[in-house]
């Protein structure tokens, strides 16, 4: 049987651990994946730290994952091997259970995620479920199709169906991971694109990106400056820091939503007056499955939204994920595999 490299992890905190593996066979209804790229999340936390309950060690994390189906286990339908393809986060569904058969994919009671309840991209080859496979576009690279199928259709899929219509002003709170991709969709969504971030020196890099204006959160008043501009209709916030999401609520149209994709470990501060005199709103918004991954690689080619990244090899996935924790990276990290 021949072997393949995998970056695994044996117990919540432990060291990444290179070794060889035999290569799996595709179970009926899974395919079996040769890896090409796979991003890194900070998601991929939770199984480093053991935060996602239930998660059975070792196990190999990695959901933004880019590659070419390599076999197809029995049943499989519509997929066959040498098709490109990328595995999020939702890593499937049963179809069966009753949020599936309400159309409620993401909320699945079998709930696969991919590198957490089974052994995700940090690998040369991986088995997924067929029903999380998302096909890629040819005019995109692995390495630019695998941060899109995390952090492109979290922020894609969520403006979309956030009720924002073109020309409606819409705030992008943060510019790290998420947000740089937020910015591009929103702008070439055709809304009136905020971009809030601390600090001049990346207003550059948001005008850049696409947005018709930026807030300095450090100097400026972000809630009187977003009331100035008619007040969002949505702020897309993608940061983890409580205090800045609700520093953005006064900022909220008639009708607003303050829309959340990060998770902050604080608890928002809320006025129920505003919320209740205005008809604004606070909500969650889960990535998507796999067909809004397809979706969100297929708008990206279109309009030309890329993720800003930075490469390094599946041998070195513990550098990579320093790197990536430590908030320095421009602005998703990737592994590839090529040796």
């Amino acid at each position: 049987m021949s072997k393949m490299r995998v970056v695994q992890v044996t117990q919540p905190n432990g060291p990444f651990e290179l070794v060889e593996r035999e290569i799996p066979e595709p179970a009926p209804g899974w395919v079996r994946i040769k890896v090409e790229a796979c991003g890194i999340c900070h998601s991929d936390s939770l199984t480093k730290q053991g935060i996602f309950p239930g998660i059975q060690y070792p196990r190999v994390p990695g959901h933004e994952v880019a590659g070419v189906v390599d076999a197809v286990g029995a049943g499989v339908v519509g997929w066959t091997e040498g098709q490109r393809v990328g595995v999020g986060w939702h890593g499937g569904y049963c179809g069966h259970c009753e949020p599936c058969r309400r159309g409620d994919f993401f909320a699945c009671q079998w709930g696969q995620v991919t590198g957490i309840t089974y052994d995700g991209g940090y690998a040369d080859y991986m088995v997924a479920h067929s029903s999380a496979l998302a096909l890629l576009p040819e005019e995109l690279s692995a390495v630019e199709a695998g941060p899109l199928v995390c952090a492109g259709v979290t922020t894609f899929n969520s403006l979309r169906n956030s009720g924002a219509r073109p020309g409606d002003v819409v705030a992008i709170l943060g510019l790290g991971g998420l947000g740089h991709l937020g910015v591009q969709f929103a702008a070439k969504m055709g809304f009136n694109t905020i971009a809030i971030a601390r600090g001049s020196d990346k207003e550059p890099l948001a005008r850049q990106l696409g947005a018709h204006h930026y807030i300095d959160s450090q100097v400026e008043d972000v809630a009187a400056e977003l009331v100035k501009m008619g007040g969002a209709k949505v702020v897309l916030a993608t940061v983890t820091n409580a205090q800045a999401m609700s520093a953005t609520l006064g900022g909220l149209g008639i009708n607003g939503k303050l829309l959340v994709l990060g998770a902050p470990h604080e608890a928002l501060e809320v006025s129920a007056f505003p919320l209740i005199a205005g008809c604004r709103s606070i909500a969650g918004w889960y990535s998507g499955t796999s067909i809004d991954s397809q979706d969100t690689l297929s708008f990206s080619t279109l309009t030309g939204v890329r993720a800003m990244t930075e490469v390094y090899p599946l041998e070195r996935a513990a550098e990579a994920y320093e790197r990536m924790m430590s908030g320095k990276a421009r602005f998703r990290v990737v592994l590839t595999t090529a040796q």
